[in-house]
């Protein structure tokens, strides 16, 4: 799985992670194991890289 680091978070329940390719959009729907609330900018996360309807997302976000 594909490592990034948190680089915004949105207080609508939605952030980005800065990855290997890029920055990915995701949302609190795509956490796995954790809650939006006990994420913070800075901490690292494994994903999977999805489509959604305006491009690339991470899905399947969980803390490492």
């Amino acid at each position: 799985m594909p490592q990034g680091t948190i680089k915004k978070l949105t207080d609508k329940g939605f952030g980005f992670i800065a990855g290997d390719r890029g920055e990915l959009f995701f949302h609190m729907s795509a956490l796995v194991g954790t809650t939006f609330e006990s994420l913070h900018e800075g901490q690292v996360v494994e994903y999977t890289e999805g489509r959604g309807p305006k491009g690339p997302r991470a899905e399947s976000v969980k803390p490492v």
